[in-house]
This record gives C-alpha cells, structure tokens and sequence, in this order.
C-alpha cells in the first residue's frame, strides 16, 4: 500500500484498520511505504488515488509500466483510456499516461463505495461495495474475470460489466452534479436531498453530463437518467462527497477529470454546457487552506 504522512506511519505500526464498513470491522498488516518503487514487485496495481493526482504518481508507475504491469483504475472522472485520440488536456494533457500504459494493460473501474480516513491508519466506510470491472480494450478478458473474482472473495461485490464505458459515464454524471454542488454548499447527500433549491442546481448539472453522455452514445433518455441517478442518490443519506471532504480538509479539488473533463468533451460534440462551466469555475475560487 502506498501512503503518506501519519497515514503512512500507522500503517506501518498497525496494519491498516477498518473501523467501520459493511462487512465488519477488521485490520490487515501490509507493506507500505510512500514510494511504490520501494515495495515488492505487483503482478496488478489497483489505482485508488484522485485522478488530477497522476503527476505525482508517473514518476513512480514508470517501473511498473516498463515491466508490463496490469493497473486498474479505481478513480472517480473521465480516465486517461476513456478517449485516447487526441487524449483529453483535462485528463492527460500531451499523452503521458497513455504513452505508459496501453488498452492491454489497463482495466477499467467503477467504484460505488464511499469512505473516509477516520484518523490515521483508520478507515470508515459505507454506501455499497459494488465494484465493476472490465477491460479498457472492450474485451471481457480472464483479467478483469480473475480480479472480480479475488474481490468477490473478500466479501465485496464486483461483477465485469460488458459496457464499462456506460457504467462509467452514468457514474461521472452523479460525480459531475452532487459531487461540485455538496462542496460549494457544504452539505451532506442527505441534507442536500431535504434542499430544493440545492436539488435544482444538480439535477441541471446533470442534465448537461447525460446530454454530453447522448451525444457519446453512452445515454439513451436524459429525463429518465436524471430519475435515476437522483433516485440512486437518495439512498446515499448523510454520505459526504469525496469532493465535500477534500474542501473540509483544504486540499485540491478533483475539477479537471470530472467537471473539466464534461465540458472539453461536450465542446468535441458541441453540446453546450454551461452550468458545469459555471460550476467549475466557483469552484476553482474555494481557497486551499494547506499545502497538498
């Protein structure tokens, strides 16, 4: 596991601890260190940090890249596989993470689980423990089969879906709506559900993702999509968004592979979208309250 900090340091005392979630609480002893290069060869990587955060991270994946490495990419936003040519300035600005790892070494993820650090070395989490996977390339490989299964076995629910891309583009749809408007309110799903007028500003947001979706060939009716999606919400109650939680915590907002990510592809299709563009720019104006 890689780590940082506190974090980092209770791990490596420890083990890392859950303290709540939907099968129990346990802990696990790993090995840990802040550098990738520093640990045991991997076989697979399963990508969980914020996608604006891969600069930070090249450098270290380069090894891996090099020896053929199967990563999974387990981040919220558009990912780098998404759309290759050209690659998208909001995601991989100049190709540098698809220059280092093909359709062949990647599988897709789409995560429906939320969680927290609780303090350090101690993780909380709730809201489902679904996990699709599948193939960047469109192919249901014995890849993505064989980690559905390993996570299956852990007590997770994880299937390989055999349209990722639609999965993946109905979830960017909450990520791109409740997501930017729980953080620029500061609510909760739950208080953000009892609110109208918060309620109006994402179904608006949402409606702009699924019509970008549309013109993708990703989205079949918007209106009925929006239903959906803001059902899907409801049962999320007092959750807070990753997004809510990096503002409390004044770290960078994940803007480009989500909100960013929205509207640089609905210019590609001219669908206009000028609430996530209105969005993303209040959004840029929260001010960071600690060096990330």
């Amino acid at each position: 596991m890689v780590a940082r900090g506190a974090h980092l340091a209770a791990i490596r005392e420890h083990g890392i601890r859950i303290v709540e979630s939907d099968i129990g609480a346990f802990a696990v002893r790993v090995e840990a260190s802040d550098d990738l290069r520093e640990l045991a060869a991997a076989d697979l990587l399963l990508l969980t940090f914020k996608a604006h955060q891969w600069p930070a991270f090249t450098e270290q994946l380069t090894p891996s890249a090099r020896r053929g490495v199967t990563i999974v990419t387990l981040q919220n936003g558009v990912p780098f596989w998404f759309e290759r040519t050209p690659p998208l300035k909001s995601v991989d600005p100049g190709g540098t993470i698809g220059a280092l790892f093909s359709d062949a070494q990647t599988i897709g993820g789409v995560v429906h689980v939320s969680g927290h650090i609780a303090s350090p070395g101690e993780i909380a989490q709730s809201g489902g423990l679904r996990y699709l996977l599948g193939e960047a390339s469109g192919q249901n490989g014995a890849r993505a089969r064989g980690l559905a299964s390993v996570l299956g076995s852990a007590g997770l629910e994880a299937s390989v879906d055999d349209d990722l891309r639609r999965a993946l583009w109905h979830k960017l749809v909450g990520n791109a709506s409740l997501n930017p408007v729980t953080a620029a309110r500061g609510m909760t799903i739950g208080e953000l559900m009892r609110d109208s007028e918060a309620l109006d500003e994402v179904r608006a947001l949402m409606i702009e993702a699924l019509e970008v979706g549309k013109a993708l060939g990703l989205v079949r009716d918007v209106e009925e999509e929006a239903r959906a999606r803001i059902a899907y919400a409801a049962r999320l109650d007092d959750v807070k968004t990753s997004m809510l939680q990096d503002v409390e915590a004044g770290r960078p907002l994940e803007l480009d592979p989500i909100l960013g990510a929205v509207i640089e592809l609905g210019e590609r299709h001219h669908v206009a979208v000028p609430k996530q563009r209105a969005m993303y720019e209040r959004l840029q104006r929260i001010p960071l309250r600690q060096v990330p």
